[in-house]
């Protein structure tokens, strides 16, 4: 107890033993490394999935994450190539570090990262249409789609229209990450997506989120930077 007899506050622990930031996620990862199951994940697609736990602190996310056998690579590739990234949230766009980014290629700038959900036309056009603004936010972004990344992490119906897009030959992105989150439209835009012949990192089932597309793009960039490095070795 303090002087005015209330229970002393935890955060006097860590004034008394402090820990860096990064050590604490070290010692997250850690945890996740001791206590989830790897299953039969590559070591960069672990990287993926550990990160995702990370961000969701759930250890049974892994169960549910499914990459097409070229998802890695030919992420590597767009980012080496300073690809666009394209996502359907201003959140998970305020998400992404540039530093990260930049880690990948140094080129990289933050007119690189698209969203078009807020724009004055998209929210007018469904608004006319009677339609979700996800679905015309992607549609405006179609001329910087080839080759760039995809993060799906919120909007069902962008996932749906991107499909139609591909399975129609108007784009071809480098990789899609199918993780919207909710109930409706939801599992469908994802099986969907895992049904065609395009790059893919999916979170299957109703689980997803804006975190989530955030962490896979940050750890994309991590196993870019390695790979860099490893080829300047």
């Amino acid at each position: 107890m303090n002087e005015t007899g209330t229970r002393r506050s935890l955060i006097y622990n860590l004034y008394e033993n402090r820990i860096k930031p990064e050590e604490i996620e070290q010692r997250s990862f850690d945890t996740i490394d001791n206590e989830a199951d790897r299953g039969d994940f590559s070591d960069d697609e672990w990287i993926v999935v550990r990160r995702m736990m990370h961000t969701t602190a759930d250890l049974t996310l892994g169960d549910s994450v499914k990459f097409s056998p070229d998802a890695i690579e030919s992420a590597v590739e767009a980012l080496r190539n300073g690809g666009h990234i394209y996502t359907d949230a201003n959140m998970s766009k305020s998400g992404i570090s540039l530093a990260r980014l930049k880690s990948a290629n140094p080129d990289y700038t933050k007119d690189k990262v698209l969203c078009h959900i807020a724009d004055g036309d998209v929210a007018e056009e469904g608004k006319r249409e009677g339609l979700p603004r996800s679905l015309y936010a992607i549609r405006k972004a179609q001329p910087s789609l080839d080759g760039a990344i995809v993060l799906i992490g919120n909007a069902p119906v962008a996932l749906l229209e991107l499909n139609r897009m591909i399975a129609e030959g108007e784009t071809k992105p480098a990789l899609v990450v199918g993780a919207p989150v909710g109930f409706v439209h939801v599992l469908e835009s994802k099986a969907e997506l895992m049904s065609m012949k395009i790059p893919y990192i999916v979170v299957d089932g109703r689980r997803g989120g804006s975190g989530i597309a955030v962490s896979v793009i940050h750890s994309l960039c991590a196993i870019t930077a390695t790979a860099n490095k490893n080829a300047g070795e």
